[in-house]
């Protein structure tokens, strides 16, 4: 098939209009018309043309707006450049009217091309709605002109927008969307272009307009978007993670900054989920060395491979041989210490209670003495909602830990725990568990009916961590705001209308050993509010440290471990 090549399609609409328009700029002023002008005014435009503005590679079948105003700007430069050289052979009033006149017609010929190729596309059958009509939803429908989607509508909360247009598409309100759809037939897909917008916002438009939608993607917030990439290209399905996310509205990243800059960090439990969360996180406030230490060689290398090139200290250890732990405390002198390695899954814990005791205790009573040996400055220990009021065997051995941290003779190292809930996609939740569920075809597993969850971000947990860490002065329990219980059983029923597999079933198996109805944050009523809404303190509980390490003695060679776990906790109600 015959293609005629764009630069002399560019170089034949310049010279064709550039003729009409001095043909009728002439004809106006009644003046005959002098060639040499017409021939100099087209030499210069289609020079600019292919050197200075390439106008010619603009697509006109995806021309928007802004290709509209390149176009003027060229035009009126080119004008600029040969009014001096031509006034004195026409007046002043011919060329400002022949660059007028062609302006309006080259606008005009990319306005009816773009609108008869679009028009005439046939593959436009399927109808989207973007909610939200600031920068990011314009530049989608932009986008979109040239997709197998036709936006139908914008649906913004702006009450002055509504009623109005962009670009021929109308600015609805959800109401109005709502009356619409009783019209239209069911509309394809829904776009969520707010890239700051509020977890809970999200939610809130999902569950008020998903009966109208086929489909509901959302963009990602500011922080994830690509600049250099389409915005359509990164489009997303709504997950349940946007669905459960907080955003914590004040967190400090300045105060984070300030604790991790310039610091040496050792992490232990590095290559777990909250581990190497926190060594991307240390990377990104400016740590200036990381020790990154684990037991698991593929985790330890999966860290690794990804922060290559911040070339961190990889110790492959156990935190339970004290020995060893203490030659790399005194090899690398670390300023900060971050204890993330734990055996934390309940059930395999009830399985193996002599060697979650060894680990999970043990290996932090080894790790804050090693840091208070060789004068570290701040130790975290990652503690969890299970060790309040505890059912199982996991919960029991953290509060140990707790009580641990709170009570050793810190000398010069500030001492703290941090103390939070789920964390939403880690190794081991129900999330990825629910998620290979539905992608086998089902049913998804839930335990009770009525059991309940907190849930949080992995990142946003261990920017909280960080920055409760950075406020404390030893000896605290610092609590994450972890918002309200979930149920389980909800988030089941929303994953699945999620996947769009609404015909998965929900099985209901019964509480496993050491599990309970619901976690708690604090033991009791006792806590103390910090500078920041999201991060509260636990009351201090006093444990004569000899006791207490005599009584871990005591839990290592005992027989009957859980009757010792039930003397240091007196809280600890086995659930079996």
């Amino acid at each position: 098939m015959f293609r005629i090549d764009k630069r002399i399609l560019n170089f034949l609409v310049i010279a064709i209009a550039t003729t009409i328009t001095f043909w009728w700029s002439f004809f106006i002023f009644h003046q005959d018309m002098i060639w040499e002008v017409v021939a100099f005014v087209l030499g210069v435009r289609i020079l600019a043309s292919i050197f200075l503005f390439k106008d010619y590679s603009l697509s006109w079948r995806k021309a928007t707006t802004r290709t509209f105003l390149i176009k003027t700007v060229v035009y009126f430069a080119a004008f600029i450049v040969y009014l001096p050289f031509v006034y004195g052979k026409v007046r002043f009033a011919l060329l400002a009217s022949e660059a007028a006149f062609y302006l309006l017609f080259i606008t005009f010929l990319m306005y009816v091309y773009s609108y008869i190729i679009n028009r005439n596309t046939t593959y436009k059958d399927k109808t989207v709605v973007i909610y939200g009509a600031g920068k990011a939803g314009i530049k989608l429908e932009e986008e979109f002109r040239n997709s197998a989607f036709k936006v139908k509508y914008f649906v913004d909360d702006d009450k002055i927008l509504q009623k109005r247009s962009i670009d021929g598409v109308k600015i609805v309100s959800k109401k109005e969307l709502k009356r619409l759809t009783k019209k239209e037939k069911k509309f394809d897909l829904l776009v969520i272009a707010m890239p700051s917008a509020t977890t809970k916002r999200v939610k809130e438009i999902y569950e008020r307009l998903n009966p109208y939608f086929k489909t509901i993607k959302i963009l990602p917030s500011l922080e994830q978007i690509l600049q250099e990439e389409l915005f359509s290209t990164q489009l997303k399905d709504i997950s349940v993670e946007d669905l459960l996310a907080r955003h914590p509205k004040d967190l400090d990243k300045t105060l984070i900054e300030s604790f991790i800059k310039d610091k040496t960090v050792l992490i232990t439990g590095a290559g777990g989920s909250i581990g190497s969360e926190i060594a991307r996180q240390c990377v990104l406030f400016n740590a200036k060395q990381l020790i990154l230490l684990d037991h698991s060689e593929y985790n330890l290398y999966a860290i690794a491979e990804e922060l290559c090139e911040y070339k961190p200290k990889l110790v492959m250890q156990s935190v339970v041989n004290k020995d060893f732990l203490d030659k790399t405390f005194e090899a690398h002198k670390p300023d900060i210490v971050i204890h993330a390695a734990a055996y934390k899954h309940v059930p395999l814990v009830e399985d193996n209670i002599t060697e979650a005791v060894l680990n999970n205790i043990i290996g932090t009573k080894n790790a804050i003495d090693c840091a208070i040996k060789h004068h570290v400055q701040k130790f975290v220990l990652i503690s969890t909602d299970k060790a309040v009021r505890p059912t199982n065997v996991m919960g029991t051995t953290k509060r140990i830990c707790e009580l641990y941290a709170q009570n050793v003779e810190p000398n010069r190292t500030e001492i703290v725990a941090v103390r939070f809930g789920n964390v939403l996609g880690s190794s081991g939740s129900v999330i990825p568990k629910f998620k290979a569920q539905i992608a086998s075809g089902g049913p998804i597993t839930v335990t009770h009916p009525d059991i309940t969850r907190y849930f949080m971000l992995i990142p946003e947990a261990c920017e909280l961590v960080l920055q409760a860490a950075s406020i404390g002065k030893g000896g605290e329990i610092f609590i994450l705001d972890m918002g309200e219980p979930i149920k389980i059983a909800d988030l089941a029923k929303k994953m699945i209308e999620l996947s769009g597999q609404k015909e998965i079933e929900i099985v209901f198996t019964g509480l496993r050993p050491g599990e309970k109805l619901y976690e708690e944050l604090l033991i009791d009523d006792t806590e103390a509010n910090t500078q920041y809404e999201s991060i509260t303190i636990a009351g201090k509980t006093s444990y004569d440290i000899v006791k207490l390490n005599h009584d871990i003695f005591e839990l290592i060679n005992a027989k009957d471990k859980l009757a010792k776990l039930k003397e240091l906790v007196p809280e600890f109600e086995h659930k079996i």
